[in-house]
């Protein structure tokens, strides 16, 4: 399998459209409050929003989108937000998956999906089968996921598999590391956009954004749009891509 690079061992292949886009897709519970809706209001809505976004980046031949759909403490939220959350997860498998198909959008969830209930986990592996060949837009979602536990759970994998490592640390690198991480076999994200005002990353593919141009947009999710998506990725080719060189250097790169 070849691997996408590392933007930290080698400068990956630029473009003015972005390979990778990773979305944290907040504010739909504000949203609702400040329209005297329940939270669920909100949740429902962005659902709408993700089928746009889909379409937008299939439309815009960007080649993979990742959703932060559940975070590993999101279970701090009142218990009956996160049971909703959930029926809204299998409802949209349930629902979306042969919209999916029919456009070659291949599925993939990451995180640890063992905390889901069995018919959840059930709908998750069936959607993904059902959509591994597809090649116009890898969709990866991320539920129940965390930064932290991604590279954690990778260092335990990679232990797992190859004991010896813990006797030769030396030897323990990125690309020793890289096909236990979650997102392995998908390049890094190329743009992270966060929706609600909020300025952070939230745990949300620590190893991966690196070298990721980071934008932040007051809209709420349930209000982002293609032509919300269209200014990101305006400012994205408004900035200068370094990974490490000078200006002059990526001017002339000769």
């Amino acid at each position: 399998m070849n691997r996408p690079v590392s933007s930290t061992l080698a400068v990956p292949d630029l473009g003015e459209i972005p390979r990778h886009v990773a979305i944290i897709m907040d504010g739909n519970g504000r949203w609702a409050t400040q329209r005297r809706l329940p939270r669920a209001a909100g949740h429902a809505k962005g659902v709408d929003r993700v089928r746009e976004i889909v379409a937008a980046c299939i439309e815009r031949e960007i080649g993979n989108l990742t959703l932060f759909a559940f975070s590993s403490e999101n279970w701090r939220r009142p218990q009956d937000e996160v049971s909703l959350l959930m029926r809204l997860f299998m409802s949209l498998l349930e629902r979306e998956v042969q919209r999916l198909a029919d456009n070659q959008v291949r599925l993939r969830v990451i995180g640890d999906t063992s905390r889901f209930e069995p018919r959840l986990r059930e709908l998750i592996r069936n959607a993904e089968t059902m959509t591994l060949e597809n090649q116009r837009l890898t969709l990866t979602v991320a539920a129940n996921y965390g930064g932290r536990w991604d590279i954690l759970n990778a260092m335990r994998c990679m232990l797992r598999d190859r004991p010896e490592l813990a006797q030769n640390l030396e030897s323990i690198d990125e690309l020793a590391l890289q096909p236990y991480l979650a997102m392995d076999g998908i390049p890094e994200p190329d743009l992270f956009i966060r929706t609600g005002g909020e300025q952070r990353i939230s745990n949300f593919l620590l190893w991966q954004l690196a070298y990721t141009e980071l934008y932040f947009t007051p809209v709420f999710w349930p209000e982002f749009s293609a032509a919300q998506l269209d200014l990101a990725i305006k400012s994205y080719q408004q900035r200068e891509r370094r990974f490490g060189r000078t200006s002059a250097q990526v001017q002339d790169p000769c």
